[in-house]
């Protein structure tokens, strides 16, 4: 059964996925909008100053999941491997799944987003920022299936210690 620390790394991971995911939607729903805009008329346009102005990659995910989210989920899967049974399947493929939405990010997301933000807005930046947000919904999904999975893993952490009266965390 893992050890004290190894909860403690497990229940931050499940906390730092659950506020990444929800500021990912909500970056998502209500910012992302504001960079990308379309209308009839006028049709699409990349709002370059908007996106510096946001400047979500600094302000906000560097302190949420750039560093910390990337740390947890080494950690963890070092954690895991200590683990057994149902407790280390989902624990490592929490793991797993938040390390292949790390490497997306750190290969595709972040370098994509720091190109776009010098970018004046035309054709090229559009469609390169459409295809950035349209993408980012797929790295939601395997947020959502990393957290899923932690979620199960801290609940099956508990349930072990508790059909083992005296065990406590060690």
């Amino acid at each position: 059964m893992p050890g004290k620390v190894s909860a403690l790394v497990l229940w931050l991971f499940v906390m730092n996925l659950g506020i990444a995911l929800g500021a990912g939607l909500y970056e998502g729903r209500i910012v992302v909008p504001q960079w990308i805009t379309s209308s009839p008329g006028a049709g699409a346009h990349w709002h370059a100053d908007e996106a510096r102005r946001d400047d979500t990659g600094l302000k906000f995910w560097a302190f949420v999941s750039t560093g910390p989210l990337t740390v947890l989920t080494i950690a963890n899967l070092v954690a895991a491997r200590r683990a057994s049974g149902p407790l280390r399947f989902w624990w490592v493929g929490g793991a797993a799944v938040s390390l292949v939405e790390r490497v997306s990010t750190f290969t595709y997301f972040i370098p994509t987003m720091v190109g776009l933000i010098d970018s004046p807005d035309s054709a090229e930046a559009v469609a390169a920022a459409a295809r950035w947000a349209n993408l980012n919904y797929a790295r939601h999904i395997l947020v959502v299936l990393a957290w899923i999975a932690a979620l199960k893993a801290f609940s099956l952490l508990y349930q072990t210690r508790e059909r083992q009266p005296g065990t406590g965390i060690r």
